[in-house]
């Protein structure tokens, strides 16, 4: 992990009506750094997530991306310029087939055809199809690359949808729930795959699992009431007194 910080959150918040869900919260992020994120339900971290994205915009307050304002900029801009989240519940086209919904990925990365959910056969665009292969390749999907997606289970789908957002080849890789609903063999599984991940990719990490949070990241955030209670190494966060008393307990051995 270099110390090259990428993102920078500048006491932002955010507010619907008189109800305040973030405030004033501030935080750099570096390049290959994994962070993890935990508080109780309420705590605003899927908000914090969508003031990322570009999916709200903050009520007060701003965010830079390598040095650049986009506290404005909308959702797809983000996308496409290198910040890219997965979803609690699963984005995938559960019709097509593991390759077919890498393929679609694929083609609006590189802004193939105006309408990005129209198939391009492999005959006009080779290469394509040779990235596709060689993905597949790379993570072991080869075997599943012509399954139905709805068929899968759903722990497979999950690190389906993790990997097609690796496919696009993001700077910051967004995970909201990563191992929501399942199995401790699945979990096991995409915690596996999340470990192998590039180096180079920043990882922001909202799981109640705390176990997953501990066991991968460099250093978590806790949000309590809207804004940053503590931050800090793993063993920083076990010991804190105040987060075990509002959160943590007895779910960590410490």
């Amino acid at each position: 992990m270099s110390h090259e910080s990428i993102l920078s959150i500048n006491h932002i918040g955010k507010s619907f009506g008189g109800l305040h869900i973030l405030e004033n919260v501030n935080l750099n992020v570096n390049k290959g750094e994994q962070i993890g994120i935990i508080g109780p339900n309420g705590a605003g971290k899927t908000t914090f997530f969508n003031l990322l994205t570009g999916d709200l915009k903050p009520s007060h307050g701003g965010i830079s991306y390598h040095g650049k304002d986009i506290t404005n900029a909308p959702n797809y801009i983000r996308a496409r310029d290198g910040i890219v989240r997965t979803f609690q519940k699963n984005n995938l086209l559960n019709e097509l087939t593991v390759l077919d919904n890498l393929l679609l990925v694929l083609q609006r990365k590189h802004g193939i055809g105006k309408t990005w959910h129209k198939f391009r056969g492999e005959k006009q665009y080779p290469n394509l199809y040779k990235e596709a292969t060689h993905f597949l390749d790379k993570w072991r999907l080869s075997s599943q690359k012509n399954i139905i997606v709805k068929s899968l289970s759903y722990g497979e789908q999950r690190q389906i949808e993790i990997l097609l957002g690796v496919a696009t080849e993001p700077e910051i890789l967004l995970l909201d729930e990563p191992t929501a609903g399942m199995s401790q063999t699945e979990t096991d599984y995409i915690v596996d795959l999340l470990a192998k991940l590039p180096k180079e990719l920043t990882l922001m990490i909202v799981e109640h699992d705390l176990d997953v949070v501990f066991g991968l990241s460099d250093r978590i955030i806790v949000l309590h009431d809207g804004e940053i209670l503590v931050e800090g190494e793993p063993d920083v966060i076990k010991n804190d007194k105040r987060v075990n008393e509002i959160y943590i307990g007895s779910e960590v051995e410490v």
